[in-house]
């Protein structure tokens, strides 16, 4: 069974996700508040949230996860990293904000990544062969973790491959009043072109509410219907 998957971000009217001054002290604000099992994040969204290059060593090379505590109520941090380009995972353990870290890896991923998350007691899974089957992740994750609901905060390519695989149960952004503009495809939804109408989601408004700075939270409901 899957988990209920929200996707969260923060975007210009424009539907840009970066390029503008966001509040991302009002986003964790407001993500504190919700009470779920997991937060999914993107390879790229976590490096830019470190500020640190991938492939780089911390410091810490001795790192290893500490025991996890069956009743802290913080979040599991899923992380997927074919690549195996993060290597700052005790940095990321130093925030505080979650109670362990799950990688999700592929049999395309270098077996000295695995060896190196082994040495420092990261827990990992192994699904998909040339990247991460995330559908299959997300039950196993539910099963052996019993996460029932995540968050997803990423940028615009992991919540293009959750959405046209319909694994997203709603949508909520902040939309901050400012225009961006440009070319490159820094979107909340990065995807192929759709050839018809046929894989357009229809979306139920769930919440609207205007906060600080003109900034609008909007809640919506993916809705999906069955055959």
């Amino acid at each position: 069974m899957l988990p209920k998957v929200i996707i969260y971000n923060y975007i210009s009217l424009d539907g840009r996700i970066n390029g503008f001054n966001s509040d991302k002290k009002l986003y964790y604000q407001l993500a504190s508040q919700w009470n779920l099992d997991a937060v999914l994040m993107g390879t790229d969204t976590l490096l830019n949230n470190f500020n640190v290059k991938p492939d780089k060593l911390h410091k810490s090379k001795n790192f290893q996860v500490p025991e996890v505590n069956k009743n802290d109520s913080r979040p599991l941090l899923v992380v997927p990293d074919s690549r195996g380009r993060i290597r700052t995972w005790s940095q990321v353990f130093g925030t505080g904000l979650f109670r362990d870290i799950l990688v999700l890896c592929s049999r395309s991923t270098p077996q000295e990544y695995l060896n190196f998350l082994d040495e420092r007691y990261i827990k990992y899974m192994v699904i998909g062969y040339e990247k991460v089957n995330l559908g299959t992740a997300l039950e196993e994750i539910n099963i052996q973790f019993g996460v029932k609901s995540l968050r997803v905060e990423s940028g615009g390519r992991l919540n293009g491959v959750l959405l046209r695989d319909d694994l997203v149960d709603e949508v909520c952004v902040l939309i901050h009043p400012a225009m961006v503009g440009g070319r490159s495809p820094n979107s909340i939804y990065i995807a192929p072109d759709l050839t018809s109408t046929e894989g357009v989601l229809d979306m139920k408004l769930l919440k609207m509410e205007k906060l600080k700075n003109e900034i609008i939270l909007l809640h919506y409901r993916i809705m999906k219907y069955q055959f």
